[in-house]
């Protein structure tokens, strides 16, 4: 059975995790659509991971239409989740035709990085009969803005900042939450004052979901490896192996544990 955005959160209510991992081709998303897993992103992650770019920021719309592509022909269970990429939320006009694009190319929602400014966006989208996953906490494609890849939400009026967004972009639309790099108390608080299915990657154990970017679950990620990565082809057999590892310990809660968590 296909996994939809109304599957997930039919998990989250009955408490039982669900796993993602970015996809950027064909053949690695039908493995890891076989081994299991729900959510395929096809992450602006790309331009570190396959172009060898410093940051995200170089990703263009035509990059993630392309491996959109790609991804939905190799996946037929699997929800498909694609980045708008840095720049292409420039107006709500703008934001309707790449979102369409991305949409036309396979995937069945899109993510959006940003902060409370995005609820009349998710809102336009979500009236367009566009899905929404709102992205924060640590959000790449602001780097240059928060000053580095830091812990976001440990403050306690950030904290408070992030679960009132949150919520907003909940009501305001959003199928999914996403929070990258935010202490694990922080994070279910969110997962627990919302009604859609948040997703973690450094944000502990607590949330209805789990993401890490496939090269690095994978190990063969070059340069700083976060503190939230393990390396599941290290007892694997197989990359279909790892896969299945890797969703066996996300929905059993194994992954993440404290070593791969942050604290407030």
């Amino acid at each position: 059975m296909s996994t939809t955005t109304l599957s997930l959160k039919s998990l989250k209510e009955n408490q039982q995790k669900f796993s993602c991992i970015t996809a950027y081709d064909a053949t690695f998303a039908k493995l890891a659509c076989d081994a299991g897993i729900d959510v395929l992103l096809v992450g602006d992650s790309l331009g570190m991971v396959l172009q060898g770019q410093s940051s995200t920021l170089p990703v263009s719309m035509d990059d993630m239409i392309y491996h959109t592509q790609c991804v939905s022909r190799g996946a037929s269970k699997p929800l498909i989740m694609a980045d708008m990429p840095f720049n292409s939320l420039n107006s709500i006009e703008s934001a309707l035709d790449n979102a369409g694009k991305l949409m036309q190319a396979g995937a069945h929602i899109v993510k959006l990085e940003g902060s409370e400014w995005l609820a009349e966006y998710t809102s336009a989208l979500s009236d367009r009969g566009i899905p929404v996953c709102a992205h924060l906490g640590l959000t790449p494609q602001s780097v240059n803005k928060l000053g580095g890849y830091r812990v976001q939400g440990k403050e306690a009026e950030k904290a408070n900042l992030m679960i009132n967004t949150a919520k907003e972009l909940a009501e305001a639309g959003a199928d999914m939450i996403l929070l990258e790099c935010v202490p694990t108390s922080l994070a279910e608080l969110i997962t627990q004052k919302v009604k859609v299915p948040v997703i973690g990657i450094g944000a502990g154990n607590v949330t209805d979901g789990q993401v890490l970017v496939m090269h690095d679950l994978l190990g063969v990620s070059s340069g700083h490896k976060p503190k939230f990565v393990k390396n599941f082809m290290a007892e694997a057999n197989s990359i279909s192996d790892a896969f299945v590892k890797y969703d066996s310990a996300v929905k059993s809660g194994e992954f993440p544990s404290a070593d791969y968590s942050f604290s407030g």
